[in-house]
């Protein structure tokens, strides 16, 4: 793709009116998101990633249009994992409700700048030196692992990193919000407020998601500009999806399953590209390496196909599990009403409870936000 300056442009200012609109209109008045309000906003977003879609395929062609379509569905894919720590991250700084859409947004914002600076770097080292795919291809396949190896070693917490534990050793924090505010002038001092810290505490901990979704867009488009407005669309669509889905999130327990196969597909469709156009000397004497291709269809039905699979053995799973803990809470009341047959009136009786808690397999993506 030959993309014109005026088009990044036009891009760009695009993207921060949405913004605008989104800041001085949806949150104009803070109040809790409802599934309706949110769903609405999703589908609004999903229609965008679709129609622009449709045009990078009418002005630019199919290839580039399958690159587009791969390259958002995977990072929204790996954005949804993201939503497990944020929602931990809310929970930790005991955010209000009605703030937690601005708190969103503006974490966006600051996860989208660090992102478009990733991308740079990773389009200008690509442009450069071909045996980058390798260093990609060795950071997907050792995230992929992880998340196989990690899927029930979550412990549910949220740790401040680095850069959080710094600002505060900077900047005084007052302990409680102060409405929406950032900061606040107290006793003459300005204090930074608990909004600023846990907004970006969420920029900051998606800088670590990126270091895998990163090089996995990578891995199925070269075009920057498709990197680039792929992660856009699936960061914008990130925060209504945090609120429709709520609760749905535990359900997804095959979740790290999937995200691995999808990471170690394009992992291996790396080293692939990287052999083909190899330069490195003690490979093939710094030849290129005559390996099959994974072409972009092969990838976006790879990708479409393993999401698939993986919500609906998730969801067919859970399911089990819930039918189970139900027959085993019929069984543990019925054997609590036999043996208190024949006990005095008035006699209590405490049947055993039981609780399902999915487990989500979130450990992979450094959860912890440690730096």
């Amino acid at each position: 793709m030959n993309v014109p300056v005026w088009l990044w442009l036009a891009t760009v200012g695009t993207l921060c009116a949405v913004i605008l609109v989104d800041l001085f209109v949806v949150d104009h008045h803070p109040h809790k998101v409802k599934l309706a309000e949110a769903a609405r906003w999703v589908v609004f977003y999903l229609t965008l990633a679709v129609l622009f879609g449709i045009g990078v395929w009418i002005f630019a062609g199919g290839t580039p249009a399958g690159e587009f379509f791969a390259g958002y569905l995977t990072e929204y894919s790996l954005s949804v994992d993201n939503l497990f720590i944020f929602v931990i991250i809310m929970a930790a700084f005991r955010v209000p409700e009605e703030y937690q859409h601005k708190v969103l947004l503006f974490g966006v914002v600051i996860a989208l700048i660090m992102r478009g600076i990733f991308i740079a770097v990773g389009a200008a080292a690509i442009a450069q030196f071909s045996w980058v795919f390798y260093l990609f291809a060795v950071v997907l396949l050792v995230t992929a692992y992880r998340l196989l190896r990690d899927h029930n070693k979550d412990d549910g917490e949220y740790h401040e990193n680095r850069a959080l534990k710094l600002l505060r050793k900077v900047l005084p924090v007052t302990e409680e919000y102060h409405g929406a505010k950032t900061t606040v002038k107290v006793d003459g001092k300005r204090w930074v407020t608990p909004m600023l810290i846990v907004m970006i505490a969420i920029g900051t901990t998606d800088l670590l998601f990126a270091l895998d979704s990163i090089p996995a867009i990578f891995g199925l488009t070269k075009e920057p500009y498709l990197v680039f407005t792929a992660n856009a669309f699936a960061l914008m669509g990130l925060r209504q999806l945090y609120f429709l889905l709520g609760g749905l999130l535990s359900k997804l327990v095959y979740l790290s399953y999937g995200l691995s196969i999808i990471l170690a597909f394009i992992g291996v469709k790396l080293v692939l590209e990287a052999l083909h156009e190899n330069e490195l000397p003690f490979i093939n004497g710094g030849e290129a390496v005559p390996v099959p291709e994974i072409g972009i269809l092969v990838s976006l039905g790879v990708i479409v196909g393993v999401l698939a699979i993986t919500t609906v053995a998730s969801l067919l799973k859970v399911r089990k599990d819930e039918r189970a803990a139900g027959d085993r809470y019929s069984e543990d009341t019925s054997s609590d009403t036999e043996a208190t047959d024949g006990a005095p009136k008035g006699a209590a009786s405490f049947p055993a409870s039981t609780s399902v808690r999915p487990t989500t397999g979130v450990g992979r993506r450094e959860a912890r936000g440690e730096a």
